[in-house]
């Protein structure tokens, strides 16, 4: 049965109930049979929306792209290895967030919806705000003051309604929560279509390695959206009998702000209370992940584990892929990071996404680009 079920109670509700949380207050997930033709997908556009058969989207006419998808993979001389590089940072507005957007803004529209509001570090925020506005749904995005200025020009270039909050990544997340009371919650942590989104990563990964699954995966981690999603695409595929195993997921934080790496490390099976000191990286700068119990289970039954780089090795990882020709935003380099310092994550088939774009930062990496770097 096709429809939404909860983390918590087991409850379950129809597809077509406008729900982002259970009655409860419970997580919930989407029950959905993917479904995989993969003569019709090698006949298709080059888009995520290839994989249509997998998507929990009624109505064609509901679909809402600007034809993103299908991100280049390449190999990627690093040094000590050459895992192949998923050049997420190229999707509409910069981001792999945008993933989750089509997905979730299509089944907003779907469900008739007519506003919506979001909470992000900037990225989620600028993916929502542009495919509401493709859509025609109004949107309000909540972002911390201390948001990257780049991100914030995207999201009022958009249309959407803006408000910084004071204080933490937190607090912001518990204004829009209060917000959400009366209008539809698209949010990247909370709301499950989202991660309906992002498992169109592993798809994609699966097909350009000749419908082969990779060893490993190296991903930021905050709220765990893209671990998440391509955990949940990997087990499809094998649901459907089209790869025998799921890949090691390991999930990079930075040592700044790692609850899950604190989580993974003491054996606890909920988010820690922790301290936290400002990143570099504020894509994953969040100390209590939603997620938090279901990304380190995945990582916990992937085999794979929770690991943390420091800004300096953010930095130097940057400057490299810079040197490399490849422009990203100091969260991307997160797992970039990590390969370079643990031998452990580097055997058989690896694979890193770049999650955003340079340009989302270019503040922070001006100051990384000066000539004796």
């Amino acid at each position: 049965m096709n429809g939404l079920v909860c983390q918590s109670c087991a409850a379950t509700y129809p597809m077509s109930d406008p729900r982002w949380r259970c009655g409860c207050g419970g997580l919930l997930d989407v029950r959905f049979r993917a479904r995989f033709d993969k003569e019709a997908i090698a006949g298709r556009q080059p888009t995520m929306w290839r994989y249509r058969e997998a998507l929990p989207i009624d109505e064609d006419a509901n679909v809402v792209s600007f034809g993103e998808g299908m991100t280049p993979m390449v190999p990627v001389d690093l040094g000590p290895g050459r895992p192949l590089l998923k050049l997420e940072q190229l999707f509409p507005t910069g981001s792999y967030k945008d993933r989750g957007a089509a997905v979730l803004v299509s089944k907003a529209k779907e469900l008739g919806i007519a506003r919506v509001v979001e909470d992000s570090s900037g990225n989620a925020g600028c993916a929502i705000a542009a495919y509401a506005a493709r859509a025609g749904i109004a949107c309000e995005i909540l972002v911390p003051e201390s948001a990257s200025p780049g991100k914030l020009t995207q999201i009022l270039l958009y249309g959407a309604s803006l408000r910084r909050v004071p204080g933490s990544r937190e607090d912001t997340a518990a204004a829009a929560l209060a917000a959400a009371e009366t209008t539809y919650y698209a949010s990247h942590s909370w709301n499950p279509f989202f991660f309906q989104g992002t498992k169109t990563f592993a798809y994609e990964v699966w097909e350009q390695l000749a419908f082969r699954a990779p060893d490993a995966l190296l991903l930021p981690a905050g709220n765990g959206t893209l671990l998440i999603g391509s955990y949940i695409g990997f087990r499809e595929l094998r649901e459907n009998g089209l790869v025998d195993r799921i890949p090691r997921h390991i999930a990079v934080q930075a040592e700044n702000c790692a609850p899950l790496l604190a989580m993974f490390r003491d054996g606890l099976d909920a988010v820690p209370a922790i301290e936290t000191r400002e990143t570099i990286a504020e894509g994953v700068a969040i100390a209590a992940p939603v997620r938090g119990r279901e990304i380190v289970d995945i990582v916990r039954e992937t085999g794979g584990e929770v690991l943390a780089v420091s800004d300096a090795e953010v930095e130097s990882a940057l400057v490299l892929l810079g040197r490399k020709g490849l422009y990203v935003e100091p969260t991307s380099a997160l797992p970039v990071a990590a390969f370079l310092r643990f031998p452990g994550v580097r055997s058989g088939t690896v694979v890193i996404p770049l999650t955003g774009h340079g340009l989302k930062a270019n503040e922070k990496m001006g100051m990384l680009a000066s000539p004796g770097r």
